[in-house]
């Protein structure tokens, strides 16, 4: 399984928030960010932080896909 945070993204856009804007209000470390933006997994309290701030569930920003074999 891998996760994906296209969900996110498009709620960001969504309600006009740049990445950057979300970085600094979250309070979320660069690598972290980086991390997101490659899709690897990041710790559960960042996102929980994020859904926070967003206002919105888990799944509404991330999603688990499984990988083709």
């Amino acid at each position: 399984m891998k996760i994906s945070y296209k969900k996110l993204w498009v709620l960001l856009i969504q309600r006009d928030i740049s990445k950057v804007t979300l970085r600094k209000e979250v309070g979320i470390a660069a690598g972290t960010m980086s991390k997101l933006n490659k899709g690897e997994e990041v710790a559960l309290p960042i996102l929980l932080r994020i859904c926070d701030y967003l206002d919105c569930d888990i799944g509404d920003i991330c999603e688990a896909v499984r990988e083709e074999k």
